[in-house]
């Protein structure tokens, strides 16, 4: 049976590699970004190489009632994987960063994912199973990130929450699986949206979901992309949390350019 894939952020970056991944597999897509002329030139894209039947659902994650649509909008639909990658970061110091945009990456980054993430696990328990991937970063492994504090502190949400949920859903015997992907740097967009410039070398898209889909087979909860990244995240555990700040101050600082 051909499988249905929910994929959100789907017009740019890491989400529209996971489109491409999963059409080249056969599957039914359904794409959520706010761009529809991006979605429009994606789903044309997959159906000449693929065949691929795409569903665009256009939403703004950063508002409240258009979660609520969303949610609405795919109430009957049965689907098999949720990637849920909408989101993005605001860099500087938070005496200077731009409230307005603080306020809509928590928004997109805490409260949507959460909303979605609620709305499909229950979804997936009811209907006897699927799997959700939400993507977080590896800054949400750390204690914090300085210069780029509430980007980091949203991130640390999706991994914890996803943790959480894990272990129930575990305990509950249930047949869903849901996990988290903790990138590094990685070349995209997010970058430009950011206004950052990464002190390290970015993996690609392509490698970050090959580790992603490789992670998802052998059921992980939480997925570091590159051998490097999880050996920084499991070094840094070895830090004292006094000691770690400072460096990664550093590192946050060279982003600025």
């Amino acid at each position: 049976m051909q499988k249905t894939i929910w994929i959100t952020g789907a017009s740019s970056g890491i989400g529209r590699e996971f489109a491409r991944r999963y059409a080249a597999m056969g599957c039914r897509l359904i794409l959520t970004a706010r761009r529809v002329d991006r979605l429009q030139a994606l789903a044309e894209e997959l159906h000449a190489a693929h065949g691929t039947d795409c569903r665009i659902e256009t939403a703004d994650l950063s508002r409240t009632e258009e979660c609520s649509r969303l949610c609405e909008a795919l109430a009957d639909e049965h689907i098999d994987i949720f990637i849920n990658n909408a989101g993005f970061g605001v860099c500087g110091s938070i005496l200077e960063t731009e409230e307005a945009r603080e306020e809509e990456m928590i928004q997109v980054n805490v409260a949507a994912m959460a909303r979605l993430f609620r709305a499909v696990v229950r979804k997936m328990h009811a209907q006897g199973g699927g799997t959700i991937l939400n993507v977080a970063s590896s800054a949400g492994l750390l204690p914090g990130g300085p210069y780029m504090a509430g980007y980091y502190a949203s991130k640390a949400y999706v991994v914890s929450l996803t943790r959480g949920a894990a272990q129930e859903l575990r305990e509950k015997r249930s047949p869903v699986y849901v996990c988290a992907l903790c990138p590094g740097p990685v070349n995209t967009e997010f970058n430009d949206r950011a206004g950052v410039v990464f002190a390290l070398k970015g993996i690609t898209p392509e490698f970050c979901v090959d580790e992603a889909i490789h992670g998802m087979l052998h059921h992980k909860t939480i997925i570091v992309p590159s051998a490097f990244m999880r050996l920084c995240t499991s070094a840094q555990k070895l830090l004292p949390t006094p000691l770690l700040m400072p460096i990664v101050a550093r590192q946050q600082k060279k982003k600025l350019g």
